[in-house]
């Protein structure tokens, strides 16, 4: 009965009918889909398990802001495969979610003393959008009119695409080059990599000096973990600081999803995404945490929004926040080091045998040339495992915290061939 009143008042007699009127015919299917029949939950999740069967989970060590983690089982239990912690959205009601605030308290200050930037926010959704957030918050602060951001080609290609296309949405013109270039165009904001895809690593304090004086807004994309091990972008000078969580104990996941950081000046808290968990006081007196901003986000006005992007990964960022809580400062110090110690003792064996390394500084990740580069892909394919090849002519290895003595020496094996005489204790 509710069914035809509607049709009655708005003038259609079938739901066909409407939806002919309404549904533009180029985007609709002369069919409906085919998906037979239905099933029981027990042979949905029968087929699922098959289907899911079929994928080859390989050893990756691709990098590009995606590896293999050790999340502690504890976590495992307790946070990602906990209802409790898994269905919860955003902590709009403060008095029955304290709990998970002070999960992203700590996150906030996680990502403080990494980046050493003055206010951070409690996670975005990846670093690629995080980088594309960063572009507009520039060009809402800066005092500088071009309408043109720079984006140093060392930077991942999946952020460099994403900027790229929200920039095309915001009508800014985008420049591709080397970093130091930047200073040799007038541009409102850049984008630095630290370390750089390929794994290099550059102090870039001066190259950003010099942007800032031409009043441009400089972002930096880097990792966590090196972080333990380098000068912070704050150092450095940088306006803006944001990465991936991921490697902070989230499973790859088959690519997503994952949270992301975002520090920036205190100046320009007003427009930064995202949302800040700060620190109060109840009726009684007593500390209590509550959502101190929140992003003019597109449920509010969308022309107006800060972000358009309400989706913070909230549940990865609290298990980034237990994994650093779980191993403290120290603990996250040896990993660090453990994955650096990783890339120095493969960059040792790897020169001994001739091979040129193009990066002449790393913290996990080596970009190199071998002379026999497709032998060299398909020997890593039939070990089950996947290098990064999308690099013109050389080839690319990062190093995690997963990665063991029997990994290197495997690689070894893949890329120098049987019998090089290398042994990893």
């Amino acid at each position: 009965a509710e069914t035809e009143a509607m049709l009655a008042e708005l003038g259609v007699s079938t739901i066909a009918e409407l939806i002919a009127q309404t549904v533009p015919s180029d985007i609709r299917l002369p069919a409906p889909l085919a998906i037979g029949g239905s099933r029981t939950e027990t042979d949905a999740l029968a087929y699922l398990k098959q289907a899911a069967a079929k994928n080859k989970v390989f050893k990756s060590y691709i990098g590009m802001g995606y590896h293999p983690t050790l999340t502690p089982n504890v976590i495992l239990r307790n946070v990602l495969e906990n209802p409790g912690w898994y269905t919860a959205y955003t902590p709009y009601q403060p008095e029955i979610a304290q709990g998970r605030l002070e999960a992203l308290l700590n996150f906030q200050q996680l990502t403080l003393d990494l980046t050493g930037m003055d206010l951070a926010s409690a996670s975005l959704l990846d670093e690629a959008t995080a980088a594309a957030e960063a572009m507009a918050l520039a060009k809402r602060v800066t005092k500088n009119k071009s309408d043109t951001y720079f984006v140093a080609d060392d930077v991942h290609p999946q952020t460099l695409g994403v900027v790229k296309t929200r920039a095309e949405m915001f009508g800014f013109n985008v420049i591709v080059g080397k970093a130091a270039d930047a200073v040799n165009h007038d541009v409102f904001g850049a984008l630095l990599q630290y370390p750089s895809t390929t794994g290099d690593i550059r102090n870039d304090a001066a190259l950003i000096t010099a942007l800032q004086a031409n009043k441009a807004i400089v972002a930096v994309a880097t990792d966590p973990l090196a972080l333990l091990l380098l000068k912070s972008p704050g150092e450095l000078g940088a306006d803006v600081v944001l990465g991936s969580a991921q490697r902070l104990g989230v499973p790859m996941a088959f690519g997503g999803p994952h949270s992301a950081f975002f520090g920036t000046r205190d100046a320009y808290k007003r427009s930064m995404p995202g949302r800040i968990i700060g620190v109060s006081k109840d009726r009684r007196g007593n500390a209590a945490l509550r959502m101190a901003m929140q992003t003019r986000e597109q449920h509010i006005r969308r022309e107006k929004a800060n972000s358009n992007i309400c989706t913070a990964q909230v549940l990865l960022a609290n298990i980034a926040s237990f994994y650093a809580v779980y191993h403290g400062p120290q603990g996250l110090k040896n990993i660090a080091e453990r994955i650096h110690r990783c890339a120095d003792l493969f960059a040792a064996g790897l020169k001994s045998h001739g091979v040129t390394i193009e990066n002449q500084h790393w913290f996990d990740t080596l970009t190199f040339k071998v002379a026999d580069r497709n032998a060299v892909i398909q020997r890593a394919l039939q070990a089950g495992v996947n290098l990064r090849t999308d690099l013109p002519q050389t080839l690319s290895v990062s190093f995690n915290e997963a990665t063991s003595a029997a990994d290197i020496t495997e690689l070894f094996d893949i890329v120098l061939g049987s019998g090089h005489g290398l042994n990893v204790a």
